[in-house]
């Protein structure tokens, strides 16, 4: 089916919806009703709260509608008609004010016995409606517009797909993604936590910080042995450098603004471009210090609305793997082949399949001229050509001072999420008189790519959590084998193999508390670790140890020698 008659019937559906909560609920205000991806919801407000218990009738009663409604009537009527109409719905009021305002004509959808202040569009006739590809799902609070300002508004959200068939495999799909929820996971493994008082803002626990530094470890050695410079420059600066970048005008109301008085206003910062500007700009440049690459991961903040906090797939507190490669307009292509490297090899030690996604100039509010736009445009789409991954265009999606490539990545059940990103800045370097001395003599300005190749490494292990259930690999997890011995007698031995093992940076569990050993086998599988070893009377008789491995589908008898040398391979195979 075509994804404009998905669009109809998901719209027609929320009507259908707001129709049959006016059954139950006669003086219910009515906000808005859109299609989206997965289906539908309607905002009301209620003089009474209504619960998830109350959506079984609902949903029955759209079904009943949905037999009595032939069809969806679409008309043009006067402003006077509309305010008239909805005299006793102070949103669909507001609505019409702002079509008047705008010279807009108000249009309505009349359905049975219902009317809805509507632009459609809609199914011709509810015959084209599967009576069982929709489903209630689930019930909301949100704000009118968005706006943390208004009242608060109960959404009513439904499913709904092309067919029966389409809507329960979503169903199975997303009861497979709660159960790897990165929320529920980070709180049974103790990775991170969160507290009221900085909302958006993860604490990292011991175990998920172990996690959380082995990728920049990672990260810092690879980029060290390509060239990379890591920098790490002020968390706050005053806000005259983010109008020098043009982030005051574009992007303050995303940042946490510190105004300490006295003329002094500063802005934490939400990214790390303009301070790497000034690193550039701190001494004389020579064509032969280009390609010049700044890397950091320094902490960044940005005010996402609350609304839109996800645990960490949206947050106001985290870190890139972040860089800003300085080069000579010639060297554009060259770079982004050696940055596509970085991707191929980044993603592929976690066995990631990814595309990519060209973001053209945004329609208002970009920096610079067009024709330099129109010219980094087309260096991208043929660097994107010849590099033989997937990619699709999002016309308007750059950022205001370049268009950008995106990387999309596809977890384990199919979700694409938007991970890192590669930005060709020909504007910024401008705005900061960035210079260099070309082999004449002559000065020159460089052109800048910003990249990250994860993105947000709080959002990569968020969606990596949720991709591999918890199960990291051996080189990431926290506790990457558990020592168990049987009894009291066998504590020592186990201990000297924890001391060999610890010697070597392995990270060990030696668990030789009073719990029985069936206990401390099941922590060990709740915590998802790798490797456990069950130390008793015939490993310390024969010498050879009984390895389990994490999936428990299959045991190796290992000497401690042979352990050490697996281990020691596994561990250092990322690099």
């Amino acid at each position: 089916m075509e994804q404009e008659n998905i669009y109809k019937i998901r719209h027609s559906l929320s009507h259908l919806l707001a129709g049959a909560v006016l059954s139950f609920y006669p003086d219910a205000k009515l906000a808005i009703g859109p299609a989206i991806d997965t289906g539908f919801y309607y905002d009301f407000e209620f003089t009474t709260p209504i619960g998830d218990k109350d959506l079984g009738k609902i949903e029955q009663k759209m079904r009943e509608l949905l037999k009595k409604w032939s069809a969806f009537e679409k008309k043009e009527i006067t402003f006077d008609e509309a305010k008239k109409l909805f005299a006793n719905q102070p949103y669909k009021l507001e609505l019409i004010a702002d079509l008047e305002k705008d010279g807009s004509s108000p249009t309505i959808y009349v359905s049975g016995d219902f009317t809805d202040l509507c632009a459609g569009p809609h199914v011709a006739t509810t015959k084209e409606i599967p009576s069982g590809a929709f489903k209630l799902e689930r019930i909301a609070g949100a704000y009118w517009r968005g706006n943390e300002k208004n009242k608060m508004l109960t959404r009513i959200y439904g499913l709904a797909f092309e067919s029966k068939e389409k809507l329960e495999e979503y169903i199975t799909l997303k009861a497979e993604a709660e159960k790897r929820d990165h929320k529920k996971i980070g709180k049974e493994l103790e990775l991170f936590m969160f507290h009221e008082t900085a909302p958006g803002m993860p604490y990292w626990l011991t175990k998920g910080l172990i996690i959380y530094n082995e990728l920049v470890n990672y990260w810092r050695i690879k980029h060290n042995t390509l060239g990379y410079q890591e920098i790490c420059s002020p968390l706050v600066n005053k806000s005259d450098l983010w109008k020098i970048s043009g982030h005051w005008d574009h992007y303050k109301e995303d940042m946490f603004i510190a105004d300490m008085g006295e003329n002094e206003v500063y802005g934490i910062k939400p990214m790390n471009c303009p301070n790497a500007m000034l690193v550039y700009k701190s001494k004389p440049r020579s064509y032969k210090e280009l390609p010049l690459r700044l890397s950091d991961t320094d902490r960044l903040h940005r005010y996402e609305r609350s609304g839109t906090l996800n645990g960490l797939l949206r947050c106001r507190s985290f870190q890139q793997d972040d860089a800003h490669n300085f080069i000579t307009e010639d060297m554009v292509a060259s770079e982004y082949e050696n940055i596509f490297a970085i991707c191929k090899e980044f993603y592929g030690i976690f066995n990631l399949e990814y595309s990519f996604r060209l973001g053209t100039r945004p329609l208002n509010g970009f920096l610079g001229d067009v024709e330099t736009w129109d010219k980094a445009e087309t260096a991208l789409k043929g660097i994107l050509e010849n590099s033989g991954k997937k990619y699709i265009i999002a016309e308007g999606d750059g950022a205001f001072y370049g268009p950008k490539i995106d990387i999309l990545m596809k977890d384990a059940l199919g979700r694409d999420w938007q991970m890192g990103t590669i930005q060709l800045d020909f504007q910024l370097p401008r705005r900061f008189e960035l210079e260099y001395t070309d082999n004449e003599g002559k000065k020159k300005t460089p052109v800048v790519i910003h990249r990250v190749i994860y993105g947000s490494l709080e959002r990569f292990l968020g969606v990596f959590i949720e991709h591999c259930e918890g199960n990291f690999p051996l080189w990431m997890s926290p506790t990457q084998i558990k020592i168990i011995p049987v009894r009291e007698n066998h504590n020592q031995f186990a201990q000297d193999i924890a001391n060999e093992l610890k010697a070597l940076n392995i990270r060990v569990d030696f668990d030789g508390s009073d719990e029985g050993m069936g206990k401390k086998i099941r922590n060990g599988k709740n915590n998802k670790v790798p490797y456990m070893l069950v130390i008793g009377d015939k490993e310390i008789e024969s010498g050879e140890l009984a390895l389990e491995i994490r999936d428990g589908a299959k045991q190796e008898k290992v000497t401690l020698e042979n352990l050490k040398i697996k281990l020691q391979k596994e561990i250092s195979e990322r690099l």
